[in-house]
């Protein structure tokens, strides 16, 4: 049986919270142009896969602040989820298995509730 964690309630805040930014960032990321630059299209057949890349006409200057600001909110939840004063209590053998097992609480949640 695996084993289970007492997460405290802000690291468990914290963690949700880092899912919800990372994929913020990814569809924003998606949606945007590939170039930040605006950028001529080109095709590239000479590697071992072929690329090719509409013109890009680049991102606009809120579009690059919002990405920014989504970046930086990741790093200040990254540091503030693998620093936190909890790790200090987990056993070092433990770590990586609890560090897991934060990352996919949600998912054990819903897991949980889908059954009942």
């Amino acid at each position: 049986m695996a084993e289970t964690y007492d997460f405290p309630s802000d690291l468990l805040a914290g963690q949700e919270e880092l899912h919800q930014v990372r994929a913020e960032l990814l569809a924003l990321l998606k949606r945007l142009p590939w170039s930040v630059e605006p950028l001529d299209g080109f095709s590239d057949d000479n590697g071992w896969r072929r690329i090719v890349r509409p013109a890009s006409p680049g991102w606009t200057a809120d579009e690059q602040a919002e990405v920014e600001k989504l970046r930086e909110r990741e790093r200040e939840l990254a540091v503030f989820v693998s620093c936190h004063r909890y790790w200090a209590e987990v056993a070092t053998g433990e770590k990586v298995d609890a560090r897991m097992h934060l990352k996919h609480v949600e998912e054990q949640g819903r897991e949980g509730t889908e059954g009942a």
